[in-house]
């Protein structure tokens, strides 16, 4: 008998070499609406790209990345 579930979403800030990881404030709504939520506390966030998930730990774990180079 198989049983599926509904795998934990994680999500991970990654700014220079320091992760941040946020839980899922809300499951039904998209990867965007989090990142949109999360972008007030963690600005960021607003320049930021979303990686394609990955299976972890029993979680689906987006993390998002800034896109912002560094000058020089």
């Amino acid at each position: 008998m198989l049983l599926a579930t509904e795998l934990e979403r994680v999500f991970i800030i990654v700014d220079k070499g320091q992760e941040i990881k946020l839980s899922d404030p809300e499951p039904k709504w998209s990867v965007e609406a989090v990142m949109n939520f999360y972008a007030n506390t963690y600005p960021i966030l607003t320049t930021a790209k979303v990686s394609a998930p990955l299976i972890r730990e029993d979680t689906l774990q987006y993390t998002f990345e800034s896109i912002m180079g560094t000058k020089g």
